[in-house]
């Protein structure tokens, strides 16, 4: 049996990726789905992000719904294809992430993977970063290895470039093992700041952006923040960038316009892109870029001036839409889990070395 499903719930928040993959020698996608995920689930999880009364009864309850859309989207998705359950090796969950704090030791995702194998019949694959954590890592990003598996290119110096909530770069150099980091905020202020102001989820295209203009002192105290001057290797979440952060910047700056905030928001993740690649790997010839921020235009359009002479573009131009490559990684990440293989990258990470990640709930 070589079909697994993938199951990815990002900081975003918006909903539930699933890719069906077939592994053998390659990776194939065969099928995808996306199932919304409703507003009360999306606050009920925003809140296990901060802390607050009665939490281990909210996450329960909020991991069992969590895992009833789940198993909705995974029934639809076969349904689809004309698949039965029999058919799939294992579900690679990913869960949902409610606290990231691996220099205190723990990295916390939901899902009720007990529940989701009975609601599939299906054995669940789950829990992927705490292993690489309890080994001294930084649990993320995971996704590198699997980057690496998919787009290497013998002849191309390359970086796959991840823009979700946050934004992750993984490193293809010639000749050696990939390596990769988090580099900042990839959607989650842009996302945040314009629901404050407009209520909407996220700012299409990037056109509310492109209508201001980048305030240079709001964006150098913005990134004075020591995480950017940090190596790898490093990951980040909302404990970190957030509303209040934001927040705590603007109170010296009470001149800048909304939109003018906006804009320095979108420079900021494509500066903290940029400047990082540039540090790491400079002979980066190709920049494949997935995950919802290849979707913004203004966003891709700032890659492009800041990286002259690179080609920058969506993982589509190499056969695979953006919006599937993080649920083919837990897909992926399942299938290794199964067979035993060490899918950590201890130079992404900062473990003390390879690991198999993951837990099995068999079906």
């Amino acid at each position: 049996m070589s079909l697994y499903v993938g199951v990815m719930s990002g900081t975003s928040l918006d909903g539930l990726d699933f890719a069906l993959i077939e592994q053998t020698e390659k990776t194939k996608l065969l099928g995808t789905h996306y199932e919304p995920m409703p507003l009360k689930l999306k606050q009920s999880l925003l809140e296990l992000c901060s802390p607050g009364p009665d939490e281990l009864a909210r996450a329960a309850i909020a991991e069992q719904a969590w895992a009833e859309l789940a198993s909705t989207g995974i029934h639809k998705l076969l349904i689809k294809l004309q698949l039965a359950t029999t058919a799939i090796r294992a579900i690679g969950s990913h869960g949902q992430t409610v606290r990231h704090e691996p220099q205190r030791g723990f990295t916390t995702q939901i899902g009720q993977p007990a529940l989701l194998a009975e609601l599939t019949s299906i054995s669940v694959v789950t829990d992927f970063r705490r292993r690489d954590v309890a080994a001294g890592g930084q649990g993320a990003p995971l996704v590198p290895a699997f980057h690496e598996a998919l787009f290497s290119d013998a002849s191309r110096v390359r970086a796959v470039l991840n823009i979700g909530g946050f934004s992750n770069l993984s490193l293809l150099h010639l000749g050696k093992s990939a390596s990769g980091f988090d580099c900042g905020p990839g959607n989650v202020l842009l996302d945040a700041w314009i629901h404050r102001h407009y209520g909407h989820s996220y700012d299409r295209n990037g056109d509310w952006a492109a209508s201001g203009h980048v305030d240079a002192e709001l964006l150098r105290k913005l990134l004075s923040d020591k995480f950017f001057a940090a190596q790898g290797p490093k990951s980040t979440g909302r404990e970190l960038f957030n509303l209040p952060w934001l927040d705590a910047h603007l109170s010296s700056f009470p001149q800048v316009t909304a939109e003018d905030v906006q804009a320095t928001l979108l420079e900021l993740t494509a500066r903290s892109i940029c400047d990082s690649l540039l540090l790491n790997q400079p002979d980066t010839q190709d920049v494949l870029v997935c995950g919802g921020g290849a979707h913004n235009t203004a966003l891709m359009r700032r890659l492009h001036a800041l990286l002259p002479g690179r080609e920058v573009t969506s993982t589509a131009k190499f056969g695979v839409a953006p919006d599937w490559i993080e649920a083919m990684a837990f897909a992926w990440l399942a299938h290794c889990c199964i067979e035993g293989i060490a899918a950590n990258r201890p130079n992404v990470t900062g473990a003390r070395g390879l690991r198999v990640l993951g837990a099995i709930y068999p079906a």
